[in-house]
């Protein structure tokens, strides 16, 4: 018997889980959840566009939730014992990057930093550096073209250069404190490797790539004249990263004897390199050329392949294509949505005022309307617009209000308009010859709300099937573990081998049904109207959205 480990940092919590290699049976799982900040998160009363996370939230939760997990296997699997882990994988949310001294250790856990949320993590919905990220739009464009055309010619606030340029702005005393700065998939194995030189960590070529304009055809990471177009002191930083980017057939480094210790698992087993949550969840849903996987949470990722001897065009508004991104051999690609679950959470908990009953009592009731019947129609742009506008400096929209709208028709109508915006990133990358045969959905929304996912089949006119595991992102985890560690070990020597033996799809899947397509075909009209209009691609006459809701809804509630 072999296992092995996947960890999986996500926006509220980390989670831990124990896999058996030879059929993917997750035997152990632990959550812990982040005690800095709001649910996990650090704001900033003053600046709704702050968010921030406490590295030191990141080394108890590798350590609980990967203890919590070994001992919930001890217990189930009485074959299982630690000895027999061969490796373990990471994977987080991103672009996150933390600024870290000259010893790979993150400046907030150190006293002269404490409190201070320049020195902290920025998280992947930060996007105070709106102004930065326009700017590096615009010189790219002048004059480095390359970088933007394979990130979807836009660059993001939630992304890496734009973040660490508004650090160097806004508190130059950090900026300067730090010596380097490590995403957060990349930081957390090289603690497990104990590596204490950040221009030794093994980087993955998924955040360099996806968020950090790094591409092999021009030598890595951007060059140093463009960077000193943003700031001298950023051209100068570059020395201090990385010169290459590896993908998943690379190993981060051999599990170190103190976090060995530490965790009570054999010192020297494969650590995976690092990729954001998506990716890995990708390969533990499943994903082949063919497949979109889409992991709904707070917010969603939207991530395919295309094998990398074929030509893939240059797709405008998407999150980037990158070679080895997800899986090697690939062109990884990758779309989403800024907010899901977290627009959903913003109406129950701060419009509602509801408690953790809302949520269902809710569903049930916007469940008895059928499509069309509640005239309303929403934009999904509560935290901007990630794909394919990439516009951060958007809101949200509610449309076809009346005095008798209820709680539960406005729940619903925010459902649907995330369906709509899945559309949208669905007829784009078709659009630009990215094939998709099938569509695979993954996390807590995909697996607990059946009504969202015949709404998204509605809406798409796909077929949603639902991955087998309620951990999927740590379980892709797992599966790189587990070909880094080879089959002379217990694990595989290919991702397709691992998993083809290690993941699943659930029993359940969601078809769309005819009647109710046609209608939502009908309200996707005039979503995209909206969506050009209210997204400034265009100077469409909004005078009829309104009366045609009202036309809709007269005739659906007749029916």
């Amino acid at each position: 018997m072999a296992y092995t480990i996947g960890v999986d940092y996500g926006t509220n919590s980390v989670r831990g889980i124990v896999v058996r290699c030879s059929d993917g049976a997750e035997v152990g799982t632990s959550v812990f959840n982040y005690p800095a900040g709001e649910m996990g998160i650090l704001l900033d009363p003053s600046d709704h566009n702050l968010a921030r996370q406490h590295p030191g939230d990141y080394i108890d939760g590798l350590e609980q939730s990967v203890k919590g997990a070994l001992s919930e296997a001890a217990e189930t699997d009485p074959a299982f014992t630690a000895d027999q882990v061969i490796g373990i994988g990471v994977d987080s949310t991103g672009s996150s990057p933390i600024p870290v001294d000259s010893s790979n250790a993150a400046l907030a856990m150190q006293e002269a930093f404490r409190g201070n949320l320049a020195a902290e993590c920025w998280l992947w919905k930060d996007h105070t550096s709106v102004e930065e990220a326009a700017r590096i739009t615009e010189l790219g464009r002048a004059h480095r073209p390359q970088y933007l055309a394979k990130c979807g010619n836009t660059y993001s606030s939630e992304w890496f250069w734009s973040k660490l340029w508004h650090c160097l702005k806004v508190a130059p005393d950090v900026f300067d404190a730090a010596y380097s700065w490590v995403e957060l998939c990349d930081w957390i194995p090289s603690v497990l490797a104990g590596v204490t030189d950040p221009k030794t960590v093994k980087r993955g070529v998924c955040a360099a790539g996806h968020k950090a304009f790094y591409a092999d055809e021009w030598g890595g990471l951007p060059d140093k004249e463009f960077l000193a177009m943003l700031d001298p002191k950023l051209a100068d930083l570059r020395d201090r990263l990385y010169e290459k980017a590896h993908d998943a057939s690379e190993s981060a480094g051999e599990l170190c004897s103190a976090w060995a210790s530490r965790l009570d698992l054999p010192e020297g087993i494969a650590i995976a390199i690092g990729e954001f949550d998506v990716h890995y969840g990708a390969i533990g849903a499943g994903v082949d050329e063919g497949t979109l996987v889409k992991v709904i949470g707070t917010s969603t990722c939207d991530c395919g392949v295309v094998k990398a001897n074929k030509e893939v065009a240059d797709i405008p508004g998407i999150c980037g294509i990158v070679k080895g991104a997800i899986l090697p051999g690939y062109y990884g690609i990758e779309a989403g949505q800024s907010a899901v679950g977290d627009i959903f959470a913003w109406f129950v908990n701060h419009v509602c005022k509801g408690d953790g009953n809302t949520h269902a009592a809710l569903t049930k009731e916007a469940d008895t309307y059928g499509p069309g019947e509640i005239g309303l129609l929403a934009l999904d742009w509560n935290n901007g617009n990630r794909t394919i506008l990439v516009d951060p400096l958007l809101g949200g929209l509610l449309v076809g209000q009346t005095l008798h709208t209820t709680q539960a028709e406005i729940y619903r109508a925010l459902i649907e308009g995330t369906a709509f915006g899945a559309r949208m990133i669905l007829e784009r990358v078709e659009e630009y010859g990215v094939p998709v045969s099938r569509v695979v959905c993954a996390g807590g929304i995909a697996e607990k709300n059946p009504m969202l996912m015949q709404i998204y089949a509605d809406i798409t006119g796909r077929e949603m099937l639902v991955s087998g595991s309620s951990q999927t992102c740590a379980l892709g985890s797992a599966v790189s573990a587990a070909v880094l560690a080879g089959s002379a070990k217990g694990g595989y020597d290919d991702f397709e081998t691992a998993q083809s033996k290690m993941t699943r799809l659930g029993e359940t899947s969601f078809k769309p049904n005819p009647k109710s397509q046609a209608i939502y075909n009908e309200l996707f009209e005039l979503y995209k109207k909206m969506h050009d209009a209210f997204g400034g691609v265009s100077t469409q006459d909004l005078g009829g959205v309104m009366k045609e809701l009202l036309a809709i809804k007269e005739r659906e509630r007749k029916r």
